[in-house]
């Protein structure tokens, strides 16, 4: 396991589409099928590594809380399958289930998606807001495995918080940290 801080997309960025399976349903969707009225929340995330199983009981809180604001989820799983069968698509419908998410958990066999949005590690976070504009990229809050901070998922929280009351996000934006993506050779 290998500590790396994610790539800090620049804001401002567009939201590149995608047409990926979702794992859950196993359905094709896309960026504009999924997002929501006032944004969407992208996350890259995989099954396997302690940095995402740290925070992930806290995604769908998030999403529960904010889906029903006009906010769409989704979750992207980059990792090569090949080096890592623990985040195939069969483990991630599991891991979906287990976790009780509430929103598509989607595979990208290609990696083209998270190459697309520079995800360098998971879990990494993206807030677009209605117009598929990054208006936050980075941690979902301050703990860390072994740091003793409460999972909040406040960094995101206060990002979507600022997001819906038609504010900018001028917070200092930390990047995420946690495994390196796993890429294909």
């Amino acid at each position: 396991m290998v500590k790396v801080a994610s790539s800090m997309l620049p804001l401002g960025t567009s939201a590149p589409d995608f047409l990926l399976t979702d794992t859950i349903s196993n359905k094709q969707l896309s960026l504009n099928k999924l997002k929501g009225d006032k944004g969407t929340v992208v996350c890259f995330i995989c099954n396997h590594c302690p940095y995402v199983k740290h925070v992930i009981d806290e995604l769908p809180k998030i999403a529960n809380d904010y889906s029903n604001r006009g906010m769409g989820f989704v979750a992207i799983n980059s990792n090569d399958i090949t080096k890592y069968p623990d985040d195939s698509p069969e483990n991630m419908k599991k891991f979906a289930e287990i976790h009780n998410f509430t929103f598509p958990y989607l595979f990208d066999e290609t990696q083209e998606v998270g190459q697309a949005y520079q995800a360098m590690c998971t879990p990494d976070f993206y807030v677009f807001d209605s117009n598929n504009i990054l208006v936050y990229r980075g941690q979902l809050d301050d703990s860390r495995l072994g740091n003793n901070i409460k999972v909040s998922g406040n960094s995101i929280r206060a990002a979507l918080d600022c997001l819906l009351e038609g504010q900018v996000v001028s917070f200092k934006q930390k990047p995420s940290l946690g495994c390196s993506i796993k890429w294909k050779d």
